[in-house]
């Protein structure tokens, strides 16, 4: 069937073909199935729509992307013939049907993933299948794998490449932006690709970007890394394994993150960047994705088995989660507070110790030194962290003389009091996030809450328990309605807390 084309300015992740129910039923094609376009010898597979009144008989409708992508105009003829689903379609049934996959199986739906062969639907199915029935480490193996095939990669020809990552769910973990400088002093190539925060106040690649540019391409990442000796960079503006951001895409509104997804994402990110040693952050405890220390160890086995599986040399760092790392959460605010620990050469003990500490393991790993904590603090109080992060910031095109004191906070401020003496017996993470994105970080980078009580404080009344900061006052009113509804910060004499926590009026 050939159709007029009706350009739709919407943004969409995957091609569609809105269609006349008249035009369909005729192409014999429901919501749902695939159709290809074909026109000036390029074609793409598009996912169909039905559209009652809002595309005429005889056109379609696709957006502006798909158009650029065949090279044609408003008006313009294409060709629409309906196709099959893939073959992976039935891959993902299987799976559904709890039985294990194949090593080409599982490339087959990975690669359709990469190419938007599936629907959201059906990729919405095979994260299901595997939240449900789980994976093997032979299938978490094979994942892993096509994911990195299916993507760009780095290889570096000469130095020691080194990664850190946290498996996340602890706000306020800025810890990136001091472990990767302290790590590339010693000489060591640390390549950093960070995310940018889903359900978080801010991811890593949030809080760098308010130092300086995120967007690096694969070449630019590998250039930098070379030349300074580190990076800290948005993965999702490379191509590296380019099925998962479009995985987790699926999983967000579901609120779930099987762990054969969660190991094959993290491994497969930080093979593509060529990494030989790598340290994992497991932080586990209340409030945090691991409850316990166990269920920490269990998970932590899993990556270690899969990187040796991989050729990658693993350790886990099992970290205390039970309440944000620092005083500071939100983008601008961590920024700040990760600066001025280096101007400083002191910070936070949570901070200070999670980083140095993880920075120090990576240390032991390739073998600089027996005591790796002793040997990353040597680093940062000599100063060299700070003057290695200015580089980084100057490489990634920000100013490298940007004191923490000049980075820009929101200046819509509340200050929540404690109303008694006593101490403060519990910190919420969730809690804190929330009121933190209720402010608006991280879209809003000024943003945030910065805690001046944590968890076995002694407090008088009256005393700041933690500040809030916006942009916008519209969004202070909602973060300060969300902190007294929710209070993040309990301080105990015997009532530990009130529910509900508003008063009821007459």
């Amino acid at each position: 069937m050939k159709l007029t084309v009706k350009i739709i300015p919407i943004k969409s992740v995957r091609p569609l073909a809105i269609m006349n129910q008249s035009d369909a039923e005729e192409l014999g094609v429901f919501e749902g199935d695939r159709v290809r376009l074909i026109a000036r010898k390029k074609y793409l597979t598009a996912t169909v729509q039905i559209a009652l009144g809002f595309v005429e008989k005889g056109s379609i409708g696709i957006c502006l992307k798909s158009a650029e992508d065949l090279g044609i105009d408003e008006g313009s003829k294409v060709d629409v013939i309906p196709i099959p689903k893939p073959a992976s379609f039935e891959y993902i049934r299987k799976k559904l049907d709890g039985y294990k996959l194949t090593r080409d199986e599982i490339y087959e739906i990975v690669k359709d993933t990469v190419n938007d062969a599936l629907t959201d639907v059906e990729l919405t199915a095979f994260v299901l299948s595997s939240y449900i029935h789980g994976m093997d480490m032979d299938e978490i193996e094979w994942m892993t794998r096509a994911m990195i095939e299916t993507g760009e990669t780095i290889d570096f020809e000469e130095g020691i490449v080194v990664d850190k990552h946290s498996i996340g769910g602890v706000p306020g973990n800025k810890i990136s932006l001091i472990i990767v400088p302290t790590v590339a002093s010693a000489g060591l190539l640390i390549p950093k690709t960070a995310s940018r925060a889903i359900t978080s106040a801010s991811g890593t690649a949030d809080t760098m970007e308010v130092l300086a540019d995120v967007n690096l391409s694969i070449e630019e990442i590998k250039e930098i890394t070379l030349r300074v000796g580190g990076v800290i960079a948005w993965g999702g503006a490379t191509n590296i394994a380019p099925a998962d951001d479009k995985i987790i895409r699926v999983e967000y509104p579901l609120a779930i993150d099987p762990r054969s997804q969660l190991l094959a994402s993290v491994m497969a990110k930080k093979g593509a960047i060529g990494a030989e040693h790598l340290v994992i952050d497991v932080p586990v405890g209340e409030g945090s994705k691991v409850p316990d220390v166990e269920e920490g160890k269990k998970l932590a086995n899993d990556f270690v088995e899969l990187g040796r599986r991989l050729g990658l040399n693993v350790t886990c760092a099992i970290t205390y989660g039970g309440q944000p790392v620092g005083r500071a959460v939100g983008p601008a605010l961590e920024a700040w507070e990760a600066l001025k620990a280096m101007e400083e050469r002191k910070g936070a003990k949570s901070l200070m110790e999670k980083a140095l500490g993880i920075a120090g393991i990576i240390f032991e790993m390739v073998g600089k030194t027996t005591n790796g904590y002793e040997y990353a603090k040597e680093i940062f109080e000599s100063g060299k962290t700070l003057e290695k992060f200015k580089q980084i910031i100057e490489a990634q095109g920000g100013d490298p003389n940007i004191k923490a004191d000049e980075i820009p906070i929101g200046d819509k401020t509340y200050d929540v009091v404690s109303p008694i003496d006593g101490a403060v017996a519990k910190v919420f993470n969730h809690r804190i996030v929330k009121v933190a994105r209720a402010a608006g970080a991280p879209k809003d980078k000024g943003a945030g809450v910065l805690l001046f009580k944590k968890g076995g404080f002694h407090v008088k009344k009256g005393d700041v328990l933690f500040r809030i900061y916006a942009e916008k006052e519209w969004k202070l009113d909602k973060a300060i309605e969300v902190a007294l509804k929710e209070p993040p910060v309990v301080v105990s004499g015997m009532i530990l807390e009130r529910f509900p926590s508003y008063r009821w009026m007459r």
